[in-house]
Order: C-alpha cells, then sequence, then structure tokens
C-alpha cells in the first residue's frame, strides 16, 4: 500500500534559483580564490552535491517565501556568553507539580537516552537549599576503625568514575494505575531521568575508614530541611554505590543534589540521597521516617505493606505518539520509547498497536547499558484507523513488564509505589492521541 512520502521534494531549478539570490557573505571563504554564487553552482554540480540535495532537501527550504520560511544563509554573531544558552525557538521544558515538591522531565521531547541536566525531573521534600560547597562536608562514622569527613575537594581526589544511569521516584505512574487523567507521558511518567554521574565508588571511602566486623547497614542523610535518611544494606554500598559530585559533565544541579549525592543504582530515586552529609555504618536497619511511614509498599489485597523493596523493576513508555499529540495522516511512523530495568540490562522491547492483542520486536538502539534508560524503536505504518499503543519490556534477568490487570489481582488498586504497568495510548482516526486505562 502506498503512503504519502516523507517531507518535500525539491527541483533542481528551485536549488539554481535559491542560489542566485543567496547572499555574497561566502565570497572570499576559499582559499583557491573568489567563489560566487556561479563557481559554486558549478562546484555543487561538479562535485555531484546538486544531485543528492535534490532527493532530500524539503521544497521551499531555501529562499524567503510567501510561507515565511527563513533563508538559506543567516549572518550570526561573535560568542558573547559565559555560559550557553539553548536556542530561543526551543521551549520545552519540567513540569512543576502542584505544591512544588517535585517537576517532572518532558519525555515525549527527549531524543536519545541522557536527559540535560536542566530537564531532569526534580523531587525534594522541604526545598532546595543552598548549600555552600567550601563549608560542605560528608561524614562517615559509627562501625569504623577511623570516622572521616570529606570536603568536596577531598572527594575529587580520590580516583573517579563515571556511569550512566536511570533515576525514578518510586512514585512515578502511580498516579497512571488508577486513572488516565494524566494527559501527557510527561505528568504520568515524568519522574524519571538518565544522566552521566561522576564520583567516587563508596567502597573507596568505606576501604579507607575500615568497617568493622558485623556492619550490615548504613544510615544515609541528606543536610535538606526535611534530613531525608533511608538505611541502605551495606553490600549494596559496597557493589556499585557512588558518591557523586558532577552530572553530564558538570556540578551536579542544585535540585539533585549539589554538592554531592549518592547513587543507588537501580535502586528508587528517594534512597539516593540528595545534599550527602552523613553516612553511619551499623548492623542492623534504622527504621527512618521514609522506610516505616513512607516508601512502603501498602499491598490493599491483604492489607499489608512491603518494606525494603528498593529496585526498580522493568518497565517501559512510548514516548511518540503518546498523549496530547496529534498525527498529522496516516502513513509511516517511528513508534519511539524508553525502557529501563533495575535490575539487569533491558533484553528486549515489544510494541503492540492493537491494545496487546499482538506484539512485535522493537529494536534497540545503542547503547544499551545496564540500570540505564534505552531508546527502543519500532516501524509503524499507519492506515488511519483507531489503534492503541503499548510497549513491554523484559530485561536480562526474564523479568516481563507486567500489566494493569495482572499488577491489581496481585497487588490491589492502593497507593502504591514501584507501579510499573503497561501503558496505553489511543489513537484516533484524527489523529489524536490520548491516555486511556486499560483493564
Amino acid at each position: 500500500m502506498d503512503h504519502p512520502a516523507i517531507g518535500e521534494a525539491v527541483t533542481e531549478t528551485e536549488i539554481e534559483q535559491a542560489l542566485q539570490s543567496d547572499c555574497d557573505c561566502k565570497d572570499g571563504m576559499f582559499p583557491q580564490g573568489k567563489m560566487g554564487t556561479a563557481s559554486r553552482r558549478a562546484f555543487l554540480r561538479g562535485s555531484g552535491l546538486l544531485t543528492a540535495a535534490a532527493a532530500i532537501v524539503p521544497v521551499k527550504a531555501f529562499g524567503q517565501d510567501a510561507a515565511g520560511e527563513g533563508p538559506w544563509s543567516v549572518p550570526g554573531e561573535i560568542a558573547k556568553s559565559d555560559y550557553g544558552q539553548r536556542a530561543s525557538f526551543e521551549t520545552v521544558k519540567r513540569l512543576a507539580s502542584f505544591g512544588g515538591t517535585s517537576s517532572l522531565t518532558p519525555l515525549q521531547a527527549g531524543v536519545g537516552i541522557i536527559t540535560p541536566s536542566r530537564l531532569h525531573f526534580e523531587r525534594h521534600h522541604n526545598g532546595v537549599p543552598t548549600i555552600d560547597p567550601a563549608q560542605h562536608r560528608l561524614v562517615i562514622h559509627g562501625m569504623v576503625d577511623k570516622p572521616m569527613k570529606y570536603s568536596v575537594e577531598d572527594l575529587k581526589r580520590f580516583p573517579s568514575t563515571s556511569r550512566i544511569l536511570f533515576v525514578e521516584c518510586s512514585g512515578n505512574s502511580n498516579a497512571a494505575s488508577r486513572s488516565a487523567n494524566q494527559k501527557t507521558v510527561q505528568e504520568a511518567h515524568g519522574l524519571t531521568s538518565t544522566s552521566e554521574w561522576t564520583g567516587v565508588r563508596l567502597s573507596t571511602l568505606l576501604a579507607q575508614v575500615g568497617v568493622k566486623d558485623g556492619a550490615a547497614w548504613v544510615l544515609a542523610e541528606g543536610s535538606d530541611g526535611a534530613m531525608l535518611s533511608r538505611s541502605v544494606p551495606i553490600d549494596k554500598m559496597l557493589d556499585d554505590a557512588i558518591v557523586a559530585y558532577a552530572q553530564n559533565g558538570e556540578a551536579i544541579r542544585p535540585e539533585n543534589g549539589y554538592p554531592m549525592r549518592l547513587i543507588l543504582p537501580g535502586w528508587e530515586g528517594n534512597i539516593n540521597v540528595k545534599w550527602l552529609r552523613r553516612l553511619k555504618i551499623g548492623d542492623k536497619p534504622f527504621m527512618t521516617r521514609e522506610e516505616t511511614s513512607k516508601y512502603t509498599d501498602l499491598m490493599t489485597t491483604t492489607g499489608k505493606a512491603r518494606q525494603f523493596s528498593w529496585v526498580m523493576e522493568a518497565k517501559s513508555v512510548i514516548t511518540f505518539p503518546s498523549g496530547d499529540m496529534r498525527l498529522p495522516g496516516k502513513g509511516f511512523y517511528e513508534i519511539s520509547g524508553l525502557a529501563w530495568s533495575g535490575r539487569a540490562p533491558i533484553e528486549r522491547v515489544e510494541v503492540s498497536t492493537d491494545g496487546g492483542k499482538s506484539w512485535g520486536l522493537a529494536s534497540l538502539q545503542e547503547p544499551v547499558l545496564p540500570k540505564a534508560h534505552v531508546r527502543f524503536r519500532f516501524p509503524w505504518h499507519w492506515d488511519g484507523g483507531e489503534a492503541v499503543l503499548e510497549s513491554r519490556a523484559t530485561d536480562q534477568t526474564g523479568y516481563v513488564q507486567p500489566t494493569k490487570a495482572f499488577l491489581t489481582r496481585n497487588e490491589g488498586v492502593g497507593p502504591t509505589y514501584h507501579y510499573n504497568g503497561i501503558q496505553s495510548w489511543k489513537v484516533l482516526a484524527d489523529g489524536s492521541v490520548s491516555n486511556v486505562l486499560q483493564a
């Protein structure tokens, strides 16, 4: 079946006309002598570039015309910014939650897997503190041979490590388990992001202070107003924990823990304690507020709650097309989204366009890293009829992302954390896309 071509064709004549109207600002740029408009045309013909351009460049992309499209060449300005800014035409931004305790990443606008630091989601319990790194210290004490404290500059003297990792709030997608009121993927799933985190392995610091026999848990505490604190098994701390001081090549942003943050790869966001100031080693969990009255998973089917459910299980979501978008017409589209797992690398992602009746294998875009977002892609020819788009992730442990119905049967519909049910987007005949709650 034929489908409308993507983009618009261009003719040789239109290229010629655009070149004739092109400015002379390029004259003198070529070292072998002046190359004006005519000589540039000869150069393009000789190199075959005109023929190639005719195949890929949209019609009317060159000269200013009645449609208001811009000129081929736009004079620029010399560098004048001491800190780079995005183009004024780019307006995508985070979405602040009611009450100002969090802001959500615009997953629908992302490409690749790295979230720009300024768009990385945030979640805090008492606002974002302003901390002078010159005065901040990390204290390690308790069941150790030699209690120590470290400045940011001290940490930078240790051998550094960098890892690309996702962080996800354990409350991410919870509302999506009960309703379809969240129109966009940002509203429903925006409490997750992936960054490159740089710092020092916590095992390095623990080796220096000397952990005593019998030590089994570590209290991680932040210096925010809420004094958020969590108990972490020492095995996790010795395995892959990082005390990070940098994010995406620069200092961590204040809302994400400046000047230092604990990173526990694959574990729920709140235990990745921000504004880290203290690590106390002990022989049992410290039973803090955040692991007793908060951040436990209520099972309404039994009336009981899970405690210490740290790992974020395999999950995926389609980001294009997704809620509140509109497809311009039938034809070819590339369905795209993100998948991740806190246990193991993503093994595969499947996509359904008929609400889960049938599934096709999506391609995974490199790099496919453990405990990081993975970009998946799936070719789709939309025939103009109604469709329900879904994705399903499987990680290398064999864990398969469940349906909402499975989770409801086994866990209930209470205010549980760690919701990772399959997300459905409904495409109507007019191209509009909306959130839909499948049974």
